[in-house]
C-alpha cells in the first residue's frame, strides 16, 4: 500500500495536534474557540442521547440525534448559513409527555431509573450547549433558532425522565428545600 492510500485510510491527520482545527469551508482556529465549544458541547450532548436511547426505548431520539448533528454543522460553519430546526416538534413531544404526568409541586432530584437519570444528564448538557452557543451569539454570527430548539430541547428532556419514571412506577424524589 503507498503512503496515499495508506494516509486517506487512516483516522488521523495529526493536524491538529498543535490545538488548531478546521471549520466547515477550511478555516483553522484553536480548539478552545467559542465556535469549536459550542459545536463541541453540541456533540458531547449527541453522545449522550445516544446512550439514553440504548437504554430506553424512545424512537423520537434518533431524530434528536439527527437534527443535533444538523446543528452542530451549523455551527461549524463560521459563514452561519440559516437553518430550520423542528422547535414546535420538540413541544408537541413535551406536551404529550406533560399530559401523562402528574403535577410538579416541587423541585426534584435527578434520578430514578437508568434511563431517567440518563435523561438528566442530557437535560444539562444541553443547557451547557445552550450557554455556549449564546457565549458564541454574543461574539460571532449564530443562526437565532439554535437557541431555542437547544432550550426547549433541555425543556424535553426534563419531562421525559419524568415520563420515564412515571412509566416504571419509580417515584420522583423530591427536593423540600426552597432556593431562598
Amino acid at each position: 500500500m503507498s503512503s496515499t492510500s495508506e494516509s486517506k485510510s487512516k483516522i488521523y491527520t495529526r493536524r491538529g495536534d498543535g490545538g488548531i482545527t478546521s471549520l466547515v469551508g477550511g478555516q483553522r482556529v484553536s480548539k478552545s474557540d467559542a465556535r469549536v465549544e459550542a459545536y463541541g458541547t453540541v456533540d458531547e450532548l449527541n453522545s449522550a442521547v445516544g446512550l439514553l436511547a440504548a437504554w430506553s426505548e424512545v424512537d423520537f431520539l434518533q431524530e434528536v440525534q439527527s437534527e443535533l448533528f444538523r446543528l452542530g454543522c451549523n455551527l461549524a460553519d463560521a459563514t452561519c448559513p440559516q437553518i430550520e430546526l423542528p422547535v414546535g416538534t420538540v413541544e408537541d413531544h413535551i406536551d404529550q409527555l406533560s399530559a401523562q404526568l402528574p403535577p410538579l409541586h416541587s423541585f426534584i432530584l435527578p434520578g430514578g431509573t437508568v434511563a431517567a437519570a440518563q435523561a438528566h444528564v442530557c437535560r444539562t448538557i444541553c443547557r451547557r450547549a445552550e450557554r455556549r452557543v449564546v457565549a458564541l451569539a454574543a461574539q460571532a454570527s449564530v443562526c437565532p433558532v439554535i437557541a431555542v430548539y437547544l432550550n426547549r430541547l433541555s425543556d424535553y428532556f426534563f419531562v421525559l425522565a419524568r415520563n420515564l419514571n412515571f412509566v416504571e412506577g419509580t417515584p420522583e424524589k423530591s427536593w423540600p428545600k426552597t432556593c431562598r
